[in-house]
Parts: C-alpha cells; structure tokens; sequence
C-alpha cells in the first residue's frame, strides 16, 4: 500500500483554476436547466416549446426564477403557471445535481487520489493471465503435457 500510495503523490499544486472551471461549468448547465424546464412547463401548459434567444439567455434567469415563464421569449402568448414552472424546474435542477454528482463520483474513481494508477482491470488480467488464455496455449507452454492439435488427419 505504501508503494502504490507513493506512487500517486503529485508535486503539482492544486490552485484556483481547476475548482472555478468546475463551478463555472455547473452554473452554465445550471442555468440551461433553468431554459429547459421553463420550456418544458411551458409545452406541458400548452404554450408550446420557445427558447431565448441570444442575450436573452442569461438576461432573463432572474425573471424565470422569480416565477415569470416568458421572460425572455421573443413570442408572446399563453404561458405555464408558477406552480407548474417551479415543479418542472426544481426536477429538471434535482436531475442537473444528480447527474453532476455522478460524473463527480466516476471522475474521482477513475482519476482521483483513491484510483490506481497504472492497474489492469480484472478484465484484462484475465485476457493476458487468465486460465482461458494458459489453456489454449497449453500445447506451446507445455509441449511435453499437451499434443498440439492439428486440424490435417494422416491418410492411412
């Protein structure tokens, strides 16, 4: 455990760059989760699907998140109710965490200080050292245990 724990020490240190990148990207799908479930309690209301367009896009979050479902929207007409619009968006942001939670978790198995580096997966292992593979190679490692088998019979 102390050689594999040795192995994974990094001299780089960790700066700012790295967690305001991280923040920065999950504001910006936090933000489009805002659009996709105003759009979504807005087709579900019988308002039809409308997304903002340009400047709009991050003008007008304050105002969907204050409970206006057409900010925003260069096309007028009917609109989702509060209520609904608060349903659909704190689902559509439920799932946004979720699935950041998730990717976190993958990334920090596959790349964190928990992972190990440079190991075979079990799959692999198998592939290159496995039973499977010493037993169709048996008649090259042990010439002697095992005739290699030929698919051309002798003619008698």
């Amino acid at each position: 455990m102390t050689l594999q724990s040795e192995r994974r020490r990094n001299p780089y240190p960790l700066t700012w760059e790295l967690p305001v990148g991280i923040l920065t990207g999950w504001l910006l799908l936090a933000g489009i989760g805002v659009h996709l479930a105003r759009a979504l309690a807005n087709l579900l209301a019988g308002a039809g699907w409308a997304w903002p367009a340009g400047r709009a896009l991050f003008t007008s979050l304050p105002a969907v998140m204050a409970g206006h479902p057409r900010a925003g929207l260069a096309t007028a007409g009917g609109a989702a109710s509060p209520a609904l619009l608060y349903t659909v968006l704190t689902v559509i942001e439920l799932a946004v965490t979720a699935a950041t939670v998730l990717a976190a978790w993958w990334v920090w198995r596959r790349w964190g200080d928990t992972a190990m580096k440079g190991m075979a997966t079990p799959t692999e292992a198998e592939q290159i050292l496995g039973l499977t593979r010493l037993r169709r190679h048996a008649a090259i490692i042990r010439p002697d245990l095992h005739r290699p088998r030929t698919t051309l019979r002798r003619q008698p």
